[in-house]
């Protein structure tokens, strides 16, 4: 008999249950601190019309959509008429949570209220080459706010991406915090016109300026000289990104004079001003971080834009932007949008990585009830049944089996409680309880189990 590759496919996991316990953990943070700040939630289909997802992204995000194939009598007519990639698919999986929020704003828009602040917390797909810490299968944990241009909607989205890590442990900019890196594609644009690059270049200048911190000053300089842009306008760009100030409170003077007569550069100093005193009310101010050449790939940013930066780690924790543009791609009608996305997978590798989990996990077995023998297995499950009726979650252990194997059994589990139910325990209304972090075991009065488990659970 052939042996099946039980792997998952390349790019995707696996999540065993502890695994499943951690991402639950950090979820169910993030879903109760989006909802404190008056989200709520919203689901869409994996899978969209093709067209509704191409041409959002740019050339290289549209290159890493995964097409599904039309189906049936389409696809084989399809494929006797010369076939090429774009007619043989009609959908593909959705590449990230905002251009199917677009669609929804487009389709529903009388259902919705004047402000739609939407999370949603699901997995996105995109046809990238499988390395370490980047997977074909990933979780996006969005908040956005559809129909305001007030730059209280940066504020409020910042603020509740900040309080979710910080609650999650993160505090501070150093190494155990995060920075929340901070540009306006205004301030960009400036930088290219003052630099001289031509409009038609300007997208490509970006495309290789946002891979700074990824292939370096030399890396950025090659790749606008073969991207097109001239000698001397490299040059100029160049020039910018080395005389940035290093005192963060000097940056935005010395970009509102760089800019001054860039009419875009302009207005997006005077947004970011506006974002950044608007933030400082509330969890993100100590961690914003003004970067006048974070330019985020996806093109349908059109004002601030936003990074995670964890200190120490390569590759973002999470970003977002403003979007103005999107929403009217479906409905030809502009819409002012703003979002942010936590990174799951990454913000899960460090927490793993820093042993910041807390030791019990919401989910987990808290209690363990042994069996003895045939004779105390009805008095065994009884108990079980009236632990979880008050509210705990209780395993039963299924064989009757000697206690070493039972207690090795809860500690694999890491189950802090074994409780005890031998002849002499029925006889005398008691439970012996095993605590199996410390190794003590104690008696305690049947009718007094579950205060004394809820009691030390909850401590």
């Amino acid at each position: 008999m052939a042996r099946f590759n039980t792997k998952p496919i390349s790019g995707a996991r696996d999540f065993l249950p502890a695994e499943v316990l951690r991402r639950k953990y950090v979820i169910d943070v993030i879903e109760r601190i989006y909802q404190s700040y008056g989200f709520e939630p919203l689901e869409t289909p994996a899978m969209e019309r093709l067209d509704t997802l191409l041409g959002k992204y740019g050339d290289e995000g549209d290159q890493l959509i995964f097409r599904v194939a039309k189906r049936g009598d389409k696809l084989q007519r399809a494929l006797d008429n010369n076939p090429t990639e774009e007619s043989i698919a009609d959908a593909g999986l959705r590449y990230d949570l905002t251009v199917p929020l677009a669609r929804i704003v487009a389709e529903y828009r009388n259902d919705l209220p004047r402000y739609f602040k939407r999370y949603q917390i699901a997995p996105v797909y995109r046809a990238d080459r499988p390395a370490k810490g980047r997977y074909r299968e990933f979780y996006q944990c969005d908040v956005d706010i559809v129909g305001s241009t007030s730059p209280a909607v940066e504020a409020e989205v910042l603020a509740a991406g900040a309080q979710v890590l910080q609650t999650l442990g993160f505090t501070g900019k150093g190494e155990s915090g995060f920075a929340l890196r901070l540009n306006h594609r205004g301030i960009l644009r400036g930088l290219m016109e003052v630099a001289g690059i031509p409009a038609e270049l300007e997208g490509a200048a970006l495309v290789a300026v946002d891979k700074l911190d990824k292939i370096g000053p030399n890396g950025v300089e090659a790749e606008l000289l073969d991207r097109g842009v001239s000698a001397e306008s490299t040059a100029t760009l160049m020039g910018f990104i080395d005389s940035v100030p290093a005192d963060e409170g000097e940056r935005m003077a010395w970009l509102g004079d760089l800019l001054e007569d860039s009419e875009q550069g302009s207005v997006g100093v005077a947004g970011l001003k506006d974002v950044l005193a608007l933030s400082s009310y509330g969890p993100a101010s100590e961690h914003l971080h003004l970067d006048p050449f974070l330019a985020r790939g996806l093109s349908y940013y059109t004002g601030a834009i936003f990074e995670i930066e964890f200190p120490g780690l390569s590759g973002s924790g999470g970003g977002g932007g403003r979007y103005d543009d999107l929403v009217g791609m479906f409905s030809n009608q502009t819409m002012p949008a703003c979002g942010f996305s936590l990174g799951l997978e990454r913000i899960l590798l460090i927490l793993e990585e820093r042993g910041m989990f807390p030791e019990q996990l919401a989910g987990q077995p808290q209690v363990l009830v042994t069996q003895f023998d045939e004779s105390t297995q009805a008095a065994s499950l009884l108990l079980a049944h009236q632990l979880r009726a008050e509210g705990l979650r209780v395993d039963l252990y299924p064989d009757l089996d000697r206690y070493g194997r039972q207690f090795k059994y809860a500690d694999e589990r890491n189950i802090p409680f074994a409780l005890l139910l031998g002849p002499n325990e029925v006889a005398q209304g008691v439970v012996g309880v095993k605590d199996l972090r410390s190794g003590e075991q104690v008696e305690v009065e049947a009718a007094q189990i579950f205060d004394w488990l809820n009691g030390r659970l909850n401590r």
